[in-house]
């Protein structure tokens, strides 16, 4: 019985912080979009983030298989900065940090303790070092395509493009092109079998 109502309670407390985040007016969100406790929200003025209808968006362990470490981040901080999640897509404990555009399809699965991130937050300044750490990155897009799977702990770096249906393994570091249905994982991620 106390499980059942400690249920509810959360159903309702997810419900409120839904509403409360549907008012915020420089978002776009379709409809049913959930937001299981409120995920950190960090948008330049001229940025866009924008979910798809009936995605998921949790920062809340309760009833998560496993550890999530942090809440959900959405990170658009440039100018003209793009962040798409599609329809019916997962996102759990993971940061979206877009320096260009991150787009994510539908139906996607993103297991907690993820990082996407689409800079190096410096230029490698490899000419003169000692400047790096006064320099900015300006990303390079990530596109992970429909039905994407992809485990825990994982990063996704810029110029990554996902192909749909592909599954992505736990702990993996992934750059560049992952051909679609396939298990792609490791540090570096590499093909581990196409179907």
């Amino acid at each position: 019985m106390m499980k059942k109502i400690k249920g509810l309670l959360n159903q309702i407390f997810y419900k409120t912080i839904t509403l409360w985040i549907y008012s915020f007016e420089d978002l776009q969100l379709g409809s049913n979009v959930v937001f299981k406790l409120m995920p950190q929200i960090l948008k330049h003025k001229n940025a866009k983030i924008s979910i798809g209808n009936g995605s998921t968006i949790n920062s809340s362990n309760y009833g998560y298989h496993i550890n999530m470490f942090s809440r959900c981040k959405l990170f658009a901080d440039r100018s003209n900065s793009i962040i798409e999640i599609g329809e019916n897509t997962r996102v759990h404990g993971t940061c979206i940090h877009a320096f260009n555009k991150i787009k994510i399809g539908n139906n996607c699965l993103i297991a907690a303790n993820t990082n996407i991130i689409d800079g190096n937050g410096h230029e490698l300044s490899m000419d003169a070092p000692e400047n790096r750490i006064n320099t900015t990155d300006n990303g390079n897009p990530i596109i992970i395509e429909d039905n994407v799977w992809i485990a825990a702990n994982c990063i996704i770096l810029g110029g990554t493009r996902i192909g749909k249906g592909a599954i992505i393994t736990a702990a993996s570091v992934v750059k560049g092109d992952v051909p679609e249905k396939s298990v792609f994982g490791g540090n570096p991620a590499k093909l581990i079998k196409q179907y």
